[in-house]
């Protein structure tokens, strides 16, 4: 998988959780969450996570069940 593989999907779907981006590409959260921090800083996505609207803070969630990531439309294409 590259970079615009993983760009393309996250636009296509608009927003995501970790945990489907790691099974639709069986790609390891680690190599995964690298290729999402480069476009993060390039301000094409934005991550959020679950927990902000969860309420609480138990942390018995698994995190990449919690972690989103949100296609940036604001973002120049």
């Amino acid at each position: 998988m590259i970079l615009s593989e993983l760009r393309d999907y996250i636009r296509a779907q608009r927003r995501v959780i970790l945990n489907d981006l790691i099974i639709h590409f069986n790609v390891d959260a680690e190599a995964l969450r690298g290729m999402l921090s480069k476009l993060v800083s390039k301000g094409k996505v934005k991550k959020t996570s679950a927990e902000n609207n969860c309420g609480t803070s138990c942390c018995k969630c698994d995190p990449a069940m919690t972690e989103i990531y949100e296609w940036n439309d604001e973002s120049l294409v």
